[in-house]
């Protein structure tokens, strides 16, 4: 990809500035001017606040939410949530996976134990 160039006038010296950014990864997509996914939005936002900010269970199943919200509305493109870094429930981590997790034991391929 080859990055934009927007022009920036400087209206002190009316000289143009050249300046450069980059696409996002994913492409562009529709802001929710109506609102259609706000309360999915806040619930989660909420969450957030409450554990504030760790990456807890139930504050991912809400962004699950959220973003599964976006794509029913056409608010984003549509893509599996592996992709968008969800797991499929029942799927070890990455961590567990490559045997660095916690509790990980010696026996390298078998499969990891459920923790409640």
């Amino acid at each position: 990809m080859q990055p934009l160039t927007t022009p920036h006038t400087n209206f002190a010296s009316s000289q143009l500035i050249q300046s450069s950014s980059s696409r996002p990864q994913r492409g562009s997509f529709p802001l929710d001017h109506d609102g259609e996914c706000k309360h999915v939005m806040s619930v989660y936002l909420a969450c957030l606040k409450k554990v504030k900010g760790v990456n807890d269970n139930a504050c991912r199943e809400l962004a699950k939410d959220y973003l599964a919200c976006r794509m029913d509305r056409n608010l984003m493109a549509r893509d599996d949530f592996k992709n968008l870094g969800f797991q499929a429930p029942g799927q070890p981590t990455q961590k567990a996976a490559t045997g660095a997790g916690v509790g990980a034991g010696a026996g390298g391929g078998s499969s990891p134990a459920k923790s409640a």
